[in-house]
């Protein structure tokens, strides 16, 4: 008497299992290829602002970029040029952050980590809708130093880069503890240093320093730098 005859339950069981696993099998790895895709929007945001942005200074007529924000791009008949890159970008990141959450879920900043990358996405996407103003002779044409008055669009975008830059900040931080965590001492390392990097740059523009715009471009760029490699870091093992 054969296996399958002496045990049908058994047998139809272990069939039902692996048919379950078989069906199991592709849907896992959906979820992974998905989960890659997501990275992806992640790991190419910032680089892509960044990317985008350099272009347009070294090229727009009048930018000069320890005298004016690259968020100054925003202005003037090119304008849309750097309004669509912020859209963009910041549509890349909130979508990339579902991938963060996927791949941190349980450790330390699993949660914090994508919701405030989320809210640096949506972000700047308002940041790049709402611009502002001409200002500090840019775009050429425009009166030299600061209006006297701001436009509510103006007034929205600062609060719009503010909460960005904190967020982005506070991620960077908890980036550090995450890695420490998991006893990779040097993305811990360069986690804290990038965000103290853009924390810096950020209170030397606001204090009114020297070549402020600069610094803070050279601080976001950083942070920005730092999202991009952990995202493809996680996406490399997704």
């Amino acid at each position: 008497m054969t296996t399958s005859t002496r045990f049908p339950h058994a047998t139809a069981t272990a069939t039902t299992a692996a048919a379950a696993a078989d069906q199991a099998r592709p849907a896992a790895r959906r979820g992974s290829v998905g989960t890659r895709r997501l990275l992806a929007c992640a790991a190419v945001a910032g680089p892509l602002w960044v990317a985008v942005s350099v272009a347009q200074a070294l090229t727009r007529e009048g930018f000069e970029p320890t005298r004016h924000a690259l968020s100054q791009l925003a202005t003037g008949s090119l304008g849309w040029l750097q309004i669509t890159n912020f859209v963009i970008a910041g549509i890349l990141a909130t979508v990339g952050a579902a991938g963060l959450r996927r791949v941190m879920q349980g450790t330390a900043g699993g949660v914090a980590v994508p919701r405030l990358v989320r809210v640096v996405g949506v972000g700047m996407v308002a940041a790049g809708l709402l611009t502002m103003d001409p200002a500090d002779a840019f775009p050429v044409g425009t009166p030299e130093g600061i209006p006297q008055s701001m436009s509510w669009h103006a007034y929205g975008h600062m609060a719009a880069g503010s909460i960005t830059f904190a967020s982005l900040i506070a991620a960077g931080y908890l980036f550090g503890r995450h890695f420490s965590r998991l006893g990779n001492r040097r993305l811990a390392v360069v986690s804290r240093v990038s965000a103290t990097v853009m924390l810096a740059g950020d209170a030397w523009s606001m204090s009114g320093g020297k070549a402020g715009a600069l610094t803070m471009a050279i601080g976001t760029t950083v942070m920005f730098t730092l999202l991009a490699y952990v995202a493809a870091h996680y996406r490399r093992t997704a």
